[in-house]
């Protein structure tokens, strides 16, 4: 397809984000003929099947499927599409969600619902265009945070971490990871320590302030390294793997 035939998929769950979006690619490409519209990540998947769209615009939270799994599937069956992501979230779980699915070469783009929309325009045809990878500061940031060797944590840190924010026991996360018990006891000693969950050091021995476990989990929340949508990700392999058990 010539870049002058140029087709873009939208896929937003709110109505006026969907107008506002078409507006701004109208504006920021002449080159573009036709705008598709997907109300969810599933439709958005089958769309982008259907009419093989290879520019897509992905809001990240919708019911149905959201945006991460939607271009999980998108990219797997095309590697070469090229998806900027438009969301409320700099969280660490979206950011660290879309970063471990982006095809190796692939453009993409992470911009935020509040970004003016001079610099919406201007990475639409950055990214669509000039093939380019173009991403929110406040985004760049979470990235360099989460995966800094001094405080972020590893895949395998992370997915325990996720582990029991769904409760499963030691032994669970041990074969379910193909960890021995104690690989897996030193790295939620790892976790507790990048969180700074600990109990405290004036309680006497036989008393404890916190489930460690249950701490870190909160923790976890209120610095956006889980949220509802990767839990409920998380919910749906987990309970994949039990049956495959």
């Amino acid at each position: 397809m010539k870049e002058a035939d140029m087709e873009v998929l939208i896929v937003e769950d709110d109505p006026l984000h969907r107008s506002y979006l078409r507006e701004q690619v109208s504006a920021a490409l002449p080159e573009c003929s036709i705008i598709h519209e997907a109300e969810n990540g599933q439709q958005g998947e089958m769309l982008a099947r259907e009419h093989r769209s290879t520019h897509i615009v992905m809001d990240l939270q919708m019911n149905a499927r959201n945006g991460i799994e939607a271009a999980r599937t998108i990219w797997r069956e095309r590697p070469d599409t090229r998806i900027l992501f438009w969301s409320n979230y700099a969280d660490e779980a979206y950011v660290r969600g879309v970063s471990r699915i982006v095809p190796n070469g692939a453009a993409y783009g992470y911009v935020l619902k509040s970004t003016s929309e001079e610099r919406l325009k201007l990475a639409l045809r950055s990214i669509f265009i000039e093939n380019q990878c173009v991403i929110d500061n406040q985004v760049r940031g979470m990235q360099q945070r989460s995966f800094a060797l001094t405080s972020g944590f590893s895949d395998s840190e992370y997915e325990i971490l996720m582990d029991i924010a769904l409760g499963l026991t030691d032994r669970a996360i041990s074969d379910r990871r193909h960890l021995s018990l104690r690989s897996v006891q030193n790295r939620l000693q790892q976790i507790y320590s990048k969180l700074e969950v600990h109990q405290d050091s004036d309680l006497p021995r036989n008393e404890t302030a916190f489930n460690l476990r249950a701490r870190a989990v909160t923790v976890a929340m209120l610095r956006k390294l889980l949220n509802y949508g990767a839990l409920e990700k998380a919910e749906v392999e987990l309970q994949h793997w039990l049956r495959g058990r």
